[in-house]
């Protein structure tokens, strides 16, 4: 747990995460870092709070969010209808596509999300990943496990035949983990990424705030520089 200091009459915003998503958040060196520990910092510097880290699975944040255990979540939360329903939504911070990542050598055969029939597929478990492939018009083809860890690992090790996640993350995963990975085709779904609050006046007055904070941060670079810094490319601009 990390509590950055604010103003003294500053509330105290607990925001959720779970420090296991290179480049997003991650623990190195028992530090939380990442792009989502800045940009959530970056947020409550504008807005006089003081921000409390919360980390935990990733499978228990939605959970941790409705039983009140924490404000927000800054983890690269995809807005879908069924959140949408639930949630106060930010504005989307991050724009980016669902992708197709394989052991390396296999991106021949397995060529993009239409070649996922009769294959094995790592998600995420708590992402909205699996709700996309079970969208699919041959979704009954495909077989799905969910994973709340070693999911590029098993990948790279033939366990599956390929995991789904965000491009930008999937990028960076292969750019930096020593493993034999690869991108199979393009993204296959836009997807935005946005601070889910629960759907109060005390939620929504708390959205309001961070709101209008990111769109001072979009409009003064700070978004385009914490991208930059931690993708090396500005995923903050649609």
């Amino acid at each position: 747990m990390l509590v950055l200091a604010g103003p003294a009459s500053a509330e105290t915003i607990r925001v959720g995460m779970s420090g296991s998503y290179y480049p997003f958040t991650f623990v190195e060196q028992d530090k939380l870092k990442g792009f989502e520990v800045d940009f959530a910092t970056a947020v409550a510097k504008e807005t006089g709070d003081t921000v409390e880290f919360v980390t935990m699975s990733f499978s228990g944040l939605v959970g941790a969010l409705e039983a009140n255990r924490i404000d927000t979540i800054s983890n690269q939360i995809t807005i879908t209808p069924e959140r949408s329903a639930k949630f106060a939504f930010s504005q989307p911070y991050v724009y980016d596509g669902a992708q197709v990542v394989v052991k390396k050598g296999n991106e021949g055969t397995i060529t993009g999300v239409e070649a996922l029939k009769g294959k094995t597929v790592a998600v995420n478990l708590g992402s909205n990943f699996e709700q996309l492939l079970r969208e699919l018009p041959y979704a009954k083809d495909i077989t799905i496990r969910t994973y709340d860890k070693n999911i590029e690992q098993d990948t790279a090790l033939g366990r599956v035949d390929a995991f789904v996640m965000d491009r930008v993350s999937a990028t960076q995963v292969i750019k930096e983990k020593n493993l034999p990975l690869a991108l199979a085709g393009k993204p296959f779904s836009e997807i935005q990424n946005a601070l889910p609050f629960r759907n109060d006046d005390k939620g929504r007055a708390l959205r309001d705030r961070f709101d209008a904070a990111i769109t001072k941060l979009r409009a003064n670079g700070t978004l385009t520089e914490i991208s930059k810094k931690w993708l090396g490319d500005d995923v903050t601009q649609k």
